[in-house]
């Protein structure tokens, strides 16, 4: 069944095809409907990039350090959350603070935005959470090549023993492999079954029944959110993270 355009989406697809398709076309993939070549994913993931791009520096003018506004004391309570969380992981400073801060920000207002009608979670797509998983992959494995250096951080996949490195390194190779697919299928399961599970309850329902439901599924945002940057924390720490 063909995916039905949102307003937003329809909107893109009418006044800016072009740039769509001159994206695809540097990245070598083959469009197949050049009349709609942007989809809802795409386009709400640009939505909530747009709005995290706006809003935050909004914020960030009205901080003050002598008379702190209740956002600002949230922000500061979640910056120290995270850099507690990275403590526990093994991560020290402020080297990955603002990635993981951006990761899940973005996990978070992804989910949050298809609580708004006629909007959709753009993490209900894979290749929204592959992205994400992907960005994941690819900064614990820089960290460890800082850390280590290539042939120390390479060792380590080659287990305490060199007796049983020809059985460590494939395992350890597939293991690390296995996780951005493991991130991907976790947030996109967990995000399209509580739209859909939310969706068919608001469907049933009626009078305040239906806020119970959205408030569950606020909650399994959040949660989703917080085990995304969490594992994306917990594999930064064990790269980095020296043997004794």
């Amino acid at each position: 069944m063909p995916e039905t355009d949102l307003w937003l989406t329809a909107l893109f697809n009418h006044y800016a095809p072009g740039i769509a398709l001159s994206i695809q076309s540097m990245a070598g993939i083959t469009v197949e409907n050049h009349a709609r070549p942007w989809a809802n994913w795409a386009v709400m993931e640009l939505l909530v990039f747009a709005v995290i791009l706006i809003a935050f520096p909004i914020l960030r003018a009205g901080f003050s350090v002598e008379r702190p506004g209740n956002m600002q004391q949230i922000l500061e309570l979640f910056q120290e959350f995270l850099h507690e969380q990275m403590g526990e992981a093994g991560i020290h400073g402020d080297a990955y603070l603002s990635f993981f801060g951006t990761l899940f920000i973005f996990v978070l207002f992804s989910g949050l935005i298809g609580l708004i009608p006629t909007f959709e979670a753009p993490t209900m797509t894979p290749a929204v959470p592959c992205g994400c998983a992907l960005a994941t992959f690819l900064l614990y494995n820089y960290a460890g090549l800082r850390e280590h250096g290539v042939w120390k951080y390479l060792a380590h996949f080659a287990g305490p023993m060199p007796v049983l490195a020809p059985l460590m390194v494939p395992i350890e190779f597939i293991s690390h492999l296995a996780r951005p697919l493991s991130l991907t299928i976790r947030l996109y399961a967990n995000m399209y079954a509580g739209e859909q599970v939310m969706l068919a309850f608001l469907g049933l329902t009626f009078f305040l029944l239906p806020a119970v439901f959205m408030g569950l599924h606020v909650f399994v945002v959040f949660l989703q959110a917080y085990i995304f940057a969490l594992l994306a924390m917990i594999y930064v720490g064990g790269a980095v993270a020296h043997e004794h």
